[in-house]
């Protein structure tokens, strides 16, 4: 959605304030492509400061589905976005892209912004609980779901004849 900010420019600087619509159904980056299942329209309200700069405030909140860093099952993240920008448009700021980016002439492209603001708010590692087991390196198994025979060929073989001491003495 592109919201007009011909309004605010002008010498009239009126603020805009409303609810607008998130068109956005995925959410794509090069870590790949993420369904947003639930999504509340975008409140947002833009205000002149001064020159060519404006004030932007923001906040929605949507679910993204996002895989298990360690088992890669589907897992519905809740994103609440609450964000503030003073935006400067004139002409000397040619090296803040992030501006330029969302921001094209006198229009506003809601989605773009929401882009940025989704990628600023990426959680670092996405789990489907605390206590993940994850999948097992050699036959792809969730290990939370059932175990699998596969030996575990990821320990240092260096520690080898500790873990063969271990099963030579199971009972002890």
């Amino acid at each position: 959605m592109l919201i007009n900010l011909s309004d605010v420019l002008t010498e009239h600087h009126k603020t805009i304030e409303q609810d607008c619509s998130i068109e956005m159904q995925e959410f794509k980056s090069e870590l790949g492509s993420f369904p947003i299942t639930k999504k509340e329209n975008l409140h947002i309200v833009i205000k002149y400061i001064k020159g060519r700069e404006l004030f932007i405030r923001g906040n929605t909140k949507f679910t993204i589905i996002i895989p298990c860093d360690r088992c890669l099952e589907d897992v519905p993240t809740e994103f609440k976005l609450d964000f503030e920008k003073t935006v400067d448009l004139s002409d000397e700021q040619e090296n803040e892209l992030d501006e330029k980016n969302y921001i094209d002439g006198y229009h506003l492209d809601v989605d773009k912004l929401l882009y940025n603001e989704i990628l600023i708010g990426w959680p670092m590692k996405i789990l489907c609980s605390d206590d993940c087991k994850g999948i097992c390196n050699v036959c792809g198994q969730n290990l939370n779901k059932g175990t699998c025979d596969c030996e575990d060929t990821s320990l240092d073989p260096r520690m080898s004849v500790i873990r063969d001491v271990f099963k030579n003495f199971k009972e002890v």
